[in-house]
């Protein structure tokens, strides 16, 4: 694991919140806050944005943000990363979502940490406990996962289902950031849409469908995905109330 890549994947037309990318939060665009915050993690090799804007390509050049222009077929921010690899040669790569200004540099950590403590990880994202009523929510994915810490399934659902109703079931939400090494991101991008995969919306279930393990590392950092203005509100009321800092970059 001698060179990583980071990749935000970054598009500027959203259908719930148009433009977010660019959406200020407390005097930055929330490309900046998940670039900078990103950065918290040294383990990087390069970390840029990928994007099919123009219009973010020139905000990030007057920030000093490394970018990427990428094709505007895509329909996925998985897609992007498989067009970077393309042209960035590397051993891991890291898909940290454009809309997660909450990211840290302890999350990149624990994605990373499986690849060096787990021979043959192919593949390994995030989890963190919810409550029954959040695991009720469709836009909140949930996993449940084997003993070993590799997922079983992912779904919109709230899975698993408590049949007894003990009130006693955990439920994990889980978190768009990923880690693949190239063999697996080749892999994925060599694979048709899945049965499961379409039916969900979850392009993850493609890897778990064709057999491709996926290593799912808990932690208590919970994160906001913006995807309203209620989502971008309550980032910008947890920024405020912890009073967090744009972090400088190394």
């Amino acid at each position: 694991m001698s060179k990583v890549v980071g990749v935000i994947p970054v598009r500027l037309e959203s259908t719930r919140l148009p433009r977010k990318a660019l959406r200020m939060i407390h005097g930055h665009s929330m490309i900046e806050w998940v670039y900078r915050r990103a950065c918290e993690w040294r383990g990087f090799s390069r970390l840029l944005v990928a994007t099919d804007s123009e219009e973010v390509m020139a905000h990030c050049s007057q920030l000093g943000i490394p970018a990427m222009m990428t094709s505007s077929k895509h329909r996925s921010g998985s897609d992007r990363v498989i067009e970077v690899m393309s042209r960035e040669p590397a051993d891991l790569y890291v898909n940290i979502q454009g809309d997660e200004p909450m990211v840290t540099g302890r999350h990149m950590e624990l994605l990373v940490a499986p690849f060096r403590e787990r021979p043959g990880t192919a593949v390994s994202t995030l989890k963190v406990a919810i409550t029954p009523e959040a695991a009720a929510n469709p836009n909140d994915v949930k996993v449940v996962t084997d003993r070993s810490g590799r997922a079983l399934y992912f779904s919109r659902a709230p899975i698993p289902y408590d049949r007894a109703r003990s009130g006693a079931t955990r439920y994990y939400k889980h978190m768009g950031l990923y880690a693949y090494s190239a063999q697996a991101l080749q892999a994925f991008s060599s694979l048709v849409p899945s049965e499961l995969e379409i039916t969900e919306a979850l392009e993850q279930l493609r890897f778990l469908e064709n057999g491709i393990p996926i290593v799912v590392i808990e932690t208590t950092e919970e994160t906001v995905g913006v995807d309203t203005e209620e989502d971008l509100r309550k980032v910008e009321e947890y920024f405020r109330q912890a009073n967090v800092r744009l972090p400088e970059v190394p």
